[in-house]
């Protein structure tokens, strides 16, 4: 009797054991790390910051019409016209396409970028030149005093830039960008000159009057560099700093 007793409790043991090992497993899910955001795409965005012209000099040449004769003294007028620095407010939109690669494993960022931007003050020179000259020989005494003002401004902005970086951190990229720029152009001058002279005991007064305005579109360049966080996928914000030269406009 103890023998069948002592036999029964085992299978039941076994088979508690065999139902527990058919019971399906409870694991924990599996959490992956979230995927790398990715800067390959095109790309829209909008802009706003200040300006600053280190340069807005106005060189101006004078020479005299008729060569030979006494006005050669009071034509010549050459100097420059300049008002130093000056700032504004600068704003507008730009379009791109980045593609992102790996190399040596880092990864870097390239693309194309241009740009169009409006300023509210282009800075401008308005001082003047400003002489008195004898008139002697040939039977003419006296004077003539010459004046000459010029306005240099710049009304808008655009690039076309390539651009290079390089991504400290997945979501922070250091750049540099460089390429053509254009921009509007004003230039207006203005001169005057007037003539107090006696010629051969007779009393002689002329004033003249002239000016010139061009409205020029002149190709140069631009180069700089800043920092770009994309704090949400999709979504990024950047600091940058341009410098841009466009030459010179004659008129």
């Amino acid at each position: 009797m103890k023998k069948l007793v002592c036999t029964s409790a085992l299978a039941l043991l076994f088979a508690n054991a065999a139902f527990a090992a058919d019971l399906p497993s409870r694991k924990a899910p599996e959490i992956l790390p979230p995927a790398a955001p990715l800067w390959t795409g095109f790309y829209a965005g909008l802009n706003a910051g200040g300006a600053w012209a280190s340069n807005n000099s106005v060189n101006v040449s004078t020479w005299p019409l008729q060569p030979g004769s006494y006005v050669n003294t009071a034509a010549p007028l050459n100097g420059t016209v300049s008002s130093g620095s000056n700032g504004g407010f600068i704003g507008g939109g730009q379009v791109g396409y980045n593609f992102q690669a790996n190399y040596g494993g880092r990864s870097f960022v390239t693309g194309v970028e241009a740009d169009f931007q409006g300023l509210t003050s282009g800075g401008g020179s308005g001082n003047s030149l400003f002489s008195v000259l004898p008139l002697a020989g040939g039977g003419v005494n006296g004077t003539v005093t010459s004046a000459v003002g010029a306005n240099a401004s710049l009304s808008w902005l655009g690039t076309v830039r390539g651009r290079i970086g390089w991504l400290a951190t997945p979501t922070l990229l250091l750049f540099g960008s460089g390429g053509v720029a254009y921009g509007g152009v004003n230039l207006n001058v203005n001169t005057f000159q007037n003539a107090n002279a006696t010629i051969q005991r007779i009393p002689f007064t002329s004033n003249g009057f002239g000016s010139s305005n061009v409205s020029s579109t002149p190709l140069g360049w631009t180069a700089g560099g800043g920092v770009e966080w994309m704090f949400m996928p999709n979504w990024s914000a950047k600091a940058e700093y341009l410098y841009y030269n466009l030459g010179k406009v004659n008129t």
